[in-house]
């Protein structure tokens, strides 16, 4: 592809002089098309608003005719240079696309044709245009999606269906692979941000694998321009996490702590409130609350909260999450939720673990069945090879010691000193320095015991 074309503005394009004189001579257009375009082309913004108003319609068709019939790349570019700059100006123009009076018309097929097949230019225009014509269509008109198969039609137009998969792939193609070296992506992003408010949409993007494509752009941003593409993409994991297949998809990714660590580093209020709201939308979900706990989303909302946001919208979803992992974190604590994990006999440093009201509450739970629990934790000294497993053994063992009034003589009685003295030596540094602790509650009992830190 030639840089020329890959670097074009819209103001570059537009500076062009377009023989419509030609065209009409060539009968590529009518000369009531020509008219309109002598009356509107190169004129200001102003009037060319004006314009619009009157007959938004007449100059839409125009633009899509130019486009069907059409094939010399500089019109090409020229129109679709008009057409955007008509839809920047006023993003409630894509509606005109959709005037009744233009059922007839395929006003999709041209966009979604060119997406494909022209240079970078044409195709980020198409993309844009096809974004705002596709966002601002009626839902349903007559029982049939406007400007599908219209039911008055005599000849077949391109359905909502088919350029919603053209547009899909279009997207995720990109995503893989690029057009062009740097804008590629974000244009790219920038559609999926307003196309994925539609439930439509998020399902066709779901179904060509497209969410483990945006996984990779949740990253720490620093520049204006990465910064930008990085709030858009959060945008998009937050119009997804709306969706159930959607939020499978995250839960098998690195989505949550990559969020969490764009949080963590961002300043940037509009990105973190994006990011908190879809942590807040994620937290009832499968596997994420406790994902959230492990990964220490409380002190990270804590100390959001301890700094200055004018948002509300933000503010609001801090409380909010805090409080659901505050739930959450008492959920987890739970006796019940203990005994399964120990019981499964694979131990992590999970929030009950150091939580001193869980000791304090639970302790007494601990007798149960001729203290059950505690007869598997010993065992679990002798038959694990987990390093984690192994440390989180010894520190609750020393829990258990230091929080019952008659720990010590339960563990010496249940022979758990002489497994324990054997970890001293374990090669990793987190086991000996937890089974030093539970040695050291042992022999010293808990009136000295609970001076010792972790």
């Amino acid at each position: 592809m030639p840089m020329e074309n890959a670097e074009l503005t819209t103001e570059q394009v537009l500076s062009r002089d377009i023989p419509w004189e030609t065209y009409m001579a060539t009968k590529l257009i009518t000369g009531t098309d020509f008219q309109l375009l002598r009356r509107y082309d190169k004129k200001a913004e102003s009037y060319k608003a004006q314009l619009l108003d009157d007959d938004g319609r007449g100059y839409v068709r125009v633009f899509v005719t130019i486009l069907h019939d059409v094939f010399k790349e500089e019109t090409v570019e020229y129109v679709l240079a008009l057409i955007d700059e008509m839809l920047t100006a006023n993003p409630k123009r894509a509606r005109l696309f959709h005037d009744n009076s233009l059922e007839d018309e395929d006003t999709y097929e041209p966009f979604l044709r060119l997406l494909w097949k022209g240079n970078w230019f044409i195709q980020e225009k198409s993309c844009k245009i096809l974004s705002l014509i596709v966002s601002a269509r009626p839902k349903v008109q007559n029982g049939v999606d406007a400007n599908g198969d219209a039911s008055g039609s005599k000849k077949k137009l391109t359905t909502i269906e088919d350029v919603l998969t053209g547009l899909v792939d279009w997207l995720c193609a990109q995503l893989k692979k690029p057009t062009h070296p740097t804008r590629g992506i974000p244009a790219t992003i920038n559609c999926l941000a307003t196309l994925l408010k539609e439930p439509v949409i998020r399902s066709s993007f779901v179904r060509a694998d497209g969410v483990k494509l945006l996984v990779p752009l949740i990253s720490p941003a620093s520049t204006q321009q990465s910064i930008q593409l990085l709030y858009e993409t959060c945008l998009c994991v937050w119009l997804l996490s709306y969706y159930e297949p959607a939020i499978e998809y995250l839960a098998t990714s690195r989505a949550l702590p990559r969020l969490i660590e764009v949080v963590k580093g961002s300043t940037k209020e509009k990105v973190v409130r994006v990011v908190i709201l879809t942590l807040r939308n994620l937290l009832s979900k499968g596997s994420f609350s406790i994902l959230m706990v492990d990964l220490g989303v409380l002190q990270i909302v804590q100390s959001l909260k301890a700094q200055a946001w004018s948002d509300e919208d933000l503010l609001d979803a801090l409380n909010q999450l805090e409080e659901g992992m505050k739930d959450n974190i008492k959920k987890l604590s739970s006796f019940d939720k203990y005994k399964q994990e120990v019981l499964l006999g694979h131990l992590d440093w999970s929030p009950m673990h150091k939580d001193p009201i869980f000791w304090r509450e639970n302790i007494n739970s601990f007798e149960e069945n001729d203290f059950q629990i505690l007869r598997v934790l010993i065992t679990i000294l002798d038959t694990s090879s987990d390093p984690r497993t192994l440390a989180v053994a010894c520190y609750d063992l020393s829990q258990f010691i230091q929080c019952h009034s008659a720990g010590r003589i339960i563990v010496n009685d249940l022979k758990a000193k002489e497994r324990v003295m054997k970890l001293l030596n374990h090669e990793n540094a987190e086991v000996t320095k937890n089974a030093l602790l539970c040695i050291q509650r042992l022999f010293l009992g808990a009136k000295y015991a609970s001076f010792l830190q972790v």
